[in-house]
């Protein structure tokens, strides 16, 4: 049987449906209008989505890591994460914070937190869902869950998470962060509101007001997919505010990609040029700004 044709309108229609614009009902009756039948719909549909079967490129048995879950103090209350690092590093490592999509805690974004450690830093994967009990299993109740958080809250917990990072005995001191889609506004909130953050990197992230850009002291790597006309909007006034108040920064969009192309969980939207481009200028920014 050959693979569906998956088409951008597609990719469009689940990028609403899993940033909470469109149910998954209206997601499926528009999925369904655009494949021309339920079954061309039904077969699509996993390839839109994010596949767990498929977010283990590190395995957690790694023998080159040390990997636990763990608690910590957050800014109102205790906060759980996934603490990876170096296996037999000596002396002290920069240490990166990887802030999740809006999926939570998930397979994937422990993989990635594995993958960030075997570049060789001290990585804190935080649950954001904390206050609200942790990231459940399934992640359409994790995606309604966000809409339940205090922003305030949680730009306090993202804090919190790097003062802990930054006196853990294994680091520097020097604590980046790097976050995906949710994640990625993340990086930019902590950027306004965490002075002593050292690196901040996002992925397709929801830009920082132009008023609080001033606030920014970190350097910041922005990555945004051509495609992402969504996210893309704000590119401009987030670019002019941080020229304007002379902030150091590096922004990369990637042509004829779309949201959340970092995500090789996502068959649709994966785009393994794009992400191996981003992730090394990653790494590579990391490490100046955290060494």
């Amino acid at each position: 049987m050959d693979k569906p044709k998956i088409t951008q309108a597609m990719i469009n229609a689940y990028d609403e449906y899993t940033h909470l614009t469109l149910d998954r009902r209206g997601f499926m009756e528009k999925l369904t209008r655009l494949a021309g039948t339920g079954a061309a719909a039904a077969a699509i549909m996993p390839l839109l989505a994010a596949s767990q079967a498929g977010a283990t490129i590190i395995p957690e048995a790694d023998d080159r890591i040390e990997a636990q879950d763990i608690t910590y103090p957050g800014a109102g209350g205790e906060m759980k994460g996934y603490l990876v690092m170096p296996k037999g590093a000596t002396g002290k490592l920069p240490a990166v914070i990887v802030i999740h999509e809006n999926r939570g805690l998930n397979p994937h974004i422990r993989d990635v937190a594995r993958r960030m450690a075997l570049e060789g830093f001290v990585v804190l994967a935080p649950d954001f869902l904390s206050p609200l009990g942790g990231t459940p299993e399934n992640e359409d109740q994790a995606r309604e869950m966000f809409s339940g958080l205090d922003m305030v809250a949680t730009v306090a917990n993202g804090e919190a998470t790097r003062a802990f990072l930054g006196s853990h005995e294994k680091t520097n001191g020097k604590v980046g962060a790097i976050g995906f889609c949710w994640g990625g506004g993340m990086v930019n909130r902590m950027a306004i509101a965490s002075p002593e953050l050292g690196a901040g990197v996002a992925y397709y992230g929801a830009q920082a007001p132009a008023e609080d850009v001033p606030s920014i002291k970190a350097p910041l790597m922005l990555h945004y997919g051509g495609l992402d006309e969504r996210i893309n909007a704000g590119i401009d006034a987030y670019k002019a505010a941080l020229d304007a108040n002379g902030k150091t920064y590096e922004l990369f969009v990637y042509d004829g990609v779309n949201h959340a192309f970092n995500n090789d969980t996502s068959s649709a939207r994966y785009d393994k040029a794009a992400a191996d481009l981003a992730w090394s200028r990653t790494v590579e920014f990391l490490k100046k700004n955290l060494a």
